[in-house]
């Protein structure tokens, strides 16, 4: 008596079938729902690996050969030189922020260092009482009550937000080397391209210092850029008053007064129900960290 083996094989391939698909759909998991406080963390992490690795790459090599090649003194000089040049953005957001008496100081800057610096080379004003300020279109939006929004990595400008794309774009409305790009011929376009490159490679060289902190002192990097750039935001946008906040990282619901540390002694305070607010620290807070070369 012969038997058909295809009278076996059929039941036992339909329930393979079965067991497959019962697995598939025990092993299945919901898709995890985007974290509020950083909706566009997937879109963030991507391209900030798009970024590191441009990076690496190209524009650290670069750096760091600039930084072997330079004299001290010349790249002193060309940091000043774009310094003195931000001055024109730093005075207009003065004025539009109805910040009168430091827009004259920030314009004397320009004038004095363009003058008597030598186009700016030297920064002469710091000597006669004049301090460096920091404005961008970014803080007078924020000083308007525009929100920030959430999080976002740009590619090639790195962390920012959607106030903050809107202020990249006032920032180069305010910026000379624009309309240079614009209306300039062929020559006048490579030089502002090319001072744009020096630009970059000079903030990229004076950056070398900052990114061993980041990479020896934090155990999440993108979450350490996020909440590093977010306090450095607040911080100017405030002109460096304490600002409370509550730590998603922490259980209590205890406020925390921080002010991030750019060379002026400021302190990290408790509010506790019971107990006066005395200075903790003069430490920075907790995943803080100056991501700009002070000036």
């Amino acid at each position: 008596m012969s038997i058909n083996s295809d009278s076996f094989r059929k039941p036992l391939l339909f329930s393979s079938l079965v067991i497959s698909i019962s697995l598939a759909g025990c092993a299945s998991t919901p898709p995890t729902p985007p974290n509020p406080s950083d909706p566009w963390e997937g879109w963030n992490r991507g391209t900030q690996k798009v970024n590191d690795t441009l990076d690496k790459t190209i524009i650290k090599p670069v750096a760091q050969g600039y930084e072997w090649l330079v004299p001290n003194f010349v790249n002193e000089g060309v940091t000043n030189f774009f310094s003195n040049m931000h001055e024109i953005n730093v005075t207009i957001n003065d004025i539009l922020q109805f910040k009168l008496k430091q827009s004259g100081m920030d314009a004397s800057r320009f004038l004095i260092n363009t003058t008597a610096g030598v186009g700016g080379f030297i920064d002469v004003a710091k000597y006669i009482d004049l301090p460096k300020h920091n404005e961008d279109f970014g803080q007078t939006l924020g000083y308007w009550g525009v929100p920030s929004g959430p999080y976002l990595v740009l590619p090639f400008f790195g962390p920012s937000s959607p106030r903050e794309t809107l202020g990249l774009i006032g920032d180069m409305a305010f910026n000379p080397l624009t309309y240079v790009s614009i209306f300039g011929g062929g020559v006048a376009n490579a030089a502002a391209f090319g001072a744009r490159a020096i630009e970059v490679t000079d903030q990229r060289a004076h950056l070398m210092a900052t990114e061993k902190i980041v990479d020896e002192g934090s155990i999440d990097r993108y979450d350490f850029l996020k909440n590093s750039y977010k306090q450095n935001r607040e911080y100017y946008i405030h002109d460096g008053n304490p600002l409370e906040f509550t730590d998603p990282d922490s259980t209590e619901e205890t406020p925390t007064t921080v002010a991030p540390n750019t060379g002026n002694k400021t302190s990290s305070t408790i509010d506790k129900p019971g107990t006066s607010n005395a200075p903790v620290s003069d430490k920075n807070p907790a995943h803080t960290l100056e991501l700009t070369d002070p000036k």
